[in-house]
């Protein structure tokens, strides 16, 4: 049963639902639809491992950004000019 690449069909999905599962507890699986990849089957521990190393940052603006933050930011971008202005 096994296919090279771990790429399954969604329909081979729907047949053979516990021989992928099997084998994406073991590695990675792709799920393809009309040939193309739409899902990645995964184990819990890799999926765990991913989201603590993925990216938490968020785009905003200086509008939105909370009162105490500004502040903060504030002071830093002051401290910065002074020490810049010092060392001239």
């Amino acid at each position: 049963m096994p296919r090279t690449g771990g790429s399954y069909s969604t329909s081979d999905l729907s047949r053979k639902s516990g021989d992928i599962i099997a084998e994406a507890l073991r590695h990675p699986v792709t799920i393809t639809q009309r040939n193309k990849p739409r899902l990645v089957l995964l184990n819990i521990d890799d999926y765990e491992r991913l989201m603590r190393q993925s990216d938490a940052r968020t785009v905003g603006r200086i509008e939105t950004m909370p009162r105490e933050l500004l502040d903060e930011f504030e002071a830093a971008v002051d401290a910065y000019a002074e020490t810049d202005e010092a060392s001239l």
